[in-house]
C-alpha cells in the first residue's frame, strides 16, 4: 500500500443521543422548578422595598416642601374601591382624593404635589392609622404622627413609622424582612 494512500480516519460522532437529551432536559426542568419560587419571592420583595423607599422618599420632601415655602403639606392615605393610595398635597384633610391608578382630584384650594397609587390585586398596598397627616410649615412637625403600612400580596410588610418632629424610620413586624428592624 503506498503511503500516500492511506484509509480515511472513522468519522467523529457529534451530537447527543435521545437518552442524553432527555436527560438534560430533566435536570433543566429541576434547576426551574427550584429557581421559579425564590425569583417569585424575590420580585415580590423588590416591589415591597420599593414602594416602601418611594413611601418614605415622598414624606421626608413632603416636610421639606412645608419648611421650604412656609405653607402647610399633607400627605393623605386612602383606599377608594379595592385601591389604595396616597397623595402630597396643600389644603384641608379633604380636599385631595386619589386612585390607585395614581391620579389625584383637588377641591377647595388643594394642590397635588405628588401621588402614588396601587391597584388592587397588585403587587402591594398601602394603609395608615391616620388618613391624613400635616406637616407644619415652621418647625417640619407633624399632626398628628403615623405609620404607614406598604404590605405585599404574600403578606409582608414594611412599615414608615413618622414621628412628632416629621421624621421617618422604616421597620419591619417581627423582622419579617430581612434587613429592617422590628417593630
Amino acid at each position: 500500500m503506498h503511503p500516500s494512500r492511506r484509509p480515511a480516519p472513522p468519522a467523529l460522532q457529534r451530537g447527543l443521543s435521545l437518552i442524553e437529551s432527555l436527560a438534560s432536559l430533566t435536570v433543566l426542568a429541576l434547576s426551574v422548578g427550584v429557581v421559579v419560587p425564590g425569583l417569585s419571592q424575590f420580585t415580590e420583595r423588590r416591589h415591597l422595598e420599593g414602594a416602601s423607599a418611594q413611601l418614605a422618599t415622598d414624606l421626608r420632601h413632603a416636610r421639606s416642601l412645608a419648611v421650604a415655602h412656609q405653607a402647610p403639606v399633607r400627605v393623605s392615605v386612602q383606599a377608594p374601591g379595592g385601591d389604595s393610595c396616597y397623595v402630597v398635597h396643600t389644603g384641608a384633610a379633604g380636599s385631595c382624593t386619589c386612585t390607585g391608578a395614581g391620579t389625584a382630584t383637588c377641591t377647595a384650594g388643594g394642590q397635588a404635589l405628588a401621588v402614588t397609587g396601587f391597584a388592587a390585586g397588585g403587587p402591594v398596598r398601602i394603609s395608615s392609622n391616620s388618613a391624613s397627616m400635616l406637616f407644619d410649615a415652621d418647625r417640619g412637625t407633624v399632626t398628628p404622627t403615623g405609620t404607614l403600612r406598604v404590605q405585599s400580596r404574600g403578606g409582608q410588610a414594611i412599615h414608615q413609622v413618622v414621628n412628632i418632629m416629621g421624621r421617618v424610620r422604616a421597620c419591619s413586624p417581627q423582622a419579617a424582612v430581612p434587613g429592617y428592624p422590628s417593630c
